[in-house]
């Protein structure tokens, strides 16, 4: 088994795809106010995407992830919200877990990855169901835009691990599943409180 497999199967099991949330966003079934409350919380955690590129030296990667959450808060503020801290239980432990994996180089690999790997395809996924269900300002799909098609992050970071010596790779896939766990967890929060009656 490959490490890009390896990884894969870290993720599977909190594929965001599979996830009612996003799968009820790509439906139009999820209440605007559900959304809002998405842009807002979740906020938080885009906002700290840069750290853990710069923990891996890449100023570039991290200054890009920078005007990503420029474009996040401009998906807030279509929604009539703006990213605040995180204030349900499982985004805070997101927002907290995430900090602590991006502080070490291989746990940031690993973690950085489960996010990237996915976002191609969750992007793509929600810029449709925001233009087909959804009559909101233009403002909202650019970081969708964006990322639907943003691929060489996760390849740089593929490459990365890699490159890793084996004990080292085996911390970066325990990162990755952790990373994948919390990111599903957050979203199970968001969608018990605003969209399950």
């Amino acid at each position: 088994m490959t490490i890009k497999q390896k990884l894969e199967k870290r993720i599977a099991p909190w594929s965001l795809l599979k996830h009612p949330f996003y799968q009820a966003w790509e439906a139009g079934e999820l209440p605007q106010e559900a959304l809002a409350a998405y842009a807002r919380e979740y906020g938080a955690f885009i906002a700290s995407m840069p750290r853990g590129w710069e923990t891996l030296n890449d100023r570039e990667t991290a200054q890009e992830e920078r005007d990503h959450a420029l474009l996040w808060d401009q998906f807030a503020a279509g929604l009539g919200t703006q990213v605040g801290e995180a204030g349900l239980p499982a985004v805070k432990k997101l927002v907290e877990q995430s900090a602590a994996l991006f502080a070490e180089p291989t746990s940031a690999l690993g973690a950085l990855f489960a996010f990237e790997a996915q976002q191609p395809a969750t992007a793509k996924s929600k810029l449709e169901g925001l233009r087909a269900f959804y009559q909101l300002p233009a403002s909202v799909e650019p970081y969708f835009e964006v990322h639907s098609h943003n691929e060489h992050e996760a390849e740089k970071l593929l490459a990365r691990i890699e490159a890793l010596p084996e004990p080292q790779r085996a911390l970066a896939l325990e990162a990755c599943e952790a990373m994948s766990q919390a990111l599903w967890d957050a979203l199970t929060d968001i969608y018990d409180t605003h969209c399950v009656m």
